[in-house]
């Protein structure tokens, strides 16, 4: 590739952005300092008004659900700590890289409270940190897991490590799989792959082989990219399918922005841990590569993509709209891909200013989370909402990933 080439209508672009980089900074702080301020690690009883600052004031026999969203155990967490460490590094403020620390020791002093109370007749996810114990599903586990190893890397405490082993054996040996060892579930129908697991687990994987230096983890998170792409990719709209029904041998119906972005981001992760003499690194980033150039032959006039993202009846959608720009602009930051395709990301961050992000640092338009579903409706009607956890972590990553291109191609 001919990274000196930088197109006039990049060099237009880019220009008129890096006056706007204190505002770019502004706008990730807003949202990220919005997140500090309304994790509580506090509980509402159910059924009346009560709220409990910690576990020790809640009375025996009392039903309570978390305050607040941000305060959860599960893989939206995950992806907000990581989104934290990166800012916390970025710019080098510690109070973003402890929220993660704070997070994660919250879930290890708290979760042993509601396991002695748990009722086994009821769905492991309506308790606070049933996910934490039960270990049922990549959801449970996966992204989480590879947030506390980013705080096991700065407080390297034994149960930390032990939930990390624990995650490692279940994704490795006990999660379903197909015949080829393809991650999969038993819903919505017998083995089916779900693009969203991508997410789930190479992120964990990647680390796990980063951690341990054991190339068995970095063999499998590169199985399953590869395999994922070749059940869910469309060379027909170049885009991904959101799931593969092993029992009929075929796709579903929707190419959903953000299962696309869940892939997206995995490869990223990958490639920024993989050894740099991996056999397979090369085959990785073309792959990376070939989704970049067919997410952004679907971009809207407003630089966003949509929930349905071949759909132009759709709605823009915030999530998948800010992890294609943090697909985009870290792979151009690490040199994956040319600069020149830097305005895809550009554009796409100044879509989400304009339109998605209030002045506030408030998010808008983020689909709430979405199952697989076989009628094409089902996906054109999942609800938008502001402020929907599924967003806010993705839109910090971009964030943190544009200031770092623009000072990258002031420098060019």
């Amino acid at each position: 590739m001919n990274k000196t080439f930088l197109p006039i209508f990049t060099i237009f672009f880019v220009s008129t952005c890096f006056a706007q980089m204190d505002n770019d900074e502004t706008i990730i702080r807003k949202m990220a300092d919005n997140v500090l301020a309304k994790t509580t690690f506090k509980y509402d009883a159910v059924g009346t008004e009560a709220t409990y600052d910690s576990i020790d004031d809640i009375p025996e026999g009392m039903e309570v659900r978390f305050h607040d969203h941000y305060t959860e155990w599960g893989y939206l967490m995950g992806v907000m700590n990581i989104a934290m460490v990166h800012l916390g590094e970025q710019l080098n403020e510690e109070k973003y890289t402890n929220y993660p620390i704070k997070h994660v020791a919250n879930g290890f002093n708290s979760y042993k409270y509601f396991q002695d109370r748990f009722k086994h007749d009821r769905p492991h996810y309506r308790w606070p940190y049933g996910q934490f114990w039960t270990m049922g599903s990549l959801d449970d586990c996966g992204a989480m897991a590879a947030s506390v190893i980013e705080v096991y890397q700065m407080d390297k405490k034994k149960e930390y490590k032990a939930y990390i082993d624990k995650t490692a054996d279940f994704i490795m040996h006990k999660q379903d799989r197909l015949t080829d060892g393809t991650l999969c579930r038993k819903t919505p129908h017998e083995m089916t792959v779900w693009a969203d697991d991508m997410y789930m687990s190479v992120p964990f994987l990647a680390r796990m082989g980063h951690l341990t230096g054991d190339a068995a983890y970095f063999d499998d998170a590169l199985m399953q990219v590869f395999n994922f792409t070749k059940y869910l990719w469309s060379d027909e709209k170049q885009l991904f399918y959101h799931c593969y029904y092993d029992d009929l041998k075929r796709n579903g119906v929707a190419h959903w922005g953000r299962c696309n972005g869940w892939i997206v981001m995995s490869q990223c992760h990958l490639l920024e841990l993989l050894p740099k003499d991996h056999p397979k690194r090369e085959a990785l980033r073309q792959n990376l590569e070939r989704q970049i150039l067919g997410l952004a032959k679907y971009q809207t006039a407003e630089g966003l993509w949509r929930q349905l993202i071949d759909k132009t009846d759709s709605y823009t959608e915030s999530s998948g709209s800010a992890m294609f720009v943090y697909g985009v602009a870290k792979a151009v930051n690490e040199g994956w891909i040319d600069q020149r395709y830097a305005s895809i990301a550009l554009q796409g961050w100044n879509g989400l200013k304009e339109h998605k992000i209030t002045p506030e640092g408030d998010l808008k338009d983020v689909c709430v989370g979405t199952n697989i579903d076989d009628s094409i409706v089902y996906y054109y009607n999942r609800p938008a909402r502001t402020n929907e956890t599924h967003g806010i972590g993705a839109v910090i990553d971009a964030g943190v990933e544009i200031l770092k291109l623009k000072k990258t191609l002031e420098r060019k």
